[in-house]
């Protein structure tokens, strides 16, 4: 059986060492609201106040994930949103915010785990998905309808139709997750080895 995601030789030669991986599931649910997932939302939020609010701004930065992020995203002007997010719900007080369920619970991962996540509609997705590495030539409309060309060493996740999503400019319109979305692919990856992983 083939591989659910493969590799570009460009993306192997250019990260050594970074991690992608992807998770197929099918029936998924995104219902509006959730009671359930609120409950462990506002469990998460907890969480993340007990184990980084005693830490400063500096401390956080120094995050194994977080400064392999932060170091791939300065290459591009950047700033890897994920850590901005994490200390809005640490530092600030800020809920989680409420979207669809699906999307939410990847929001979710994403914040606990520290890990970049982008989840696509598997139905949307078309042929063989590859992780790659942008010339700066690749197109595609983002999920928040804008023209978006990657920029030149952005890693970015494409099937045969075209770009899924990018590092720095998120996932693409044409495979959205929506609410009739009922197979999803999720992907999560870290763009350096952190070290200590």
């Amino acid at each position: 059986m083939d591989p659910l995601l493969s590799p570009s030789e460009a993306w192997a030669a250019t990260y050594p060492g970074a991690l992608v991986g992807v998770l197929a599931m099918r029936g998924a649910l995104s219902p509006e609201s959730s009671p359930e997932l609120d409950i462990r939302k506002q469990d998460l939020e907890r969480s993340l106040r007990s184990d980084f609010g005693s830490q400063s701004r500096e401390d956080l930065k120094s995050h194994p994930v977080l400064r392999a992020y932060a170091s791939y995203y300065k290459r591009f002007g950047k700033t890897y949103h994920v850590h901005l997010q994490l200390e809005s719900v640490v530092f600030k007080g800020k809920p989680i915010p409420r979207v669809a369920a699906l999307v939410e619970a990847m929001f979710m991962a994403e914040l606990k785990n520290l890990l970049l996540t982008a989840g696509h509609d598997l139905d949307a997705v078309r042929g063989r998905v590859s992780v790659d590495v942008a010339a700066g030539t690749e197109g595609y409309l983002t999920i928040g309808g804008e023209e978006r060309s990657l920029k030149p060493g952005d890693m970015y996740i494409r099937d045969e139709e075209g770009v899924l999503s990018s590092v720095i400019y998120g996932p693409a319109s044409r495979a959205r997750i929506t609410p009739s979305t009922k197979r999803v692919l999720p992907a999560s990856g870290v763009p350096f080895p952190p070290s200590p992983w």
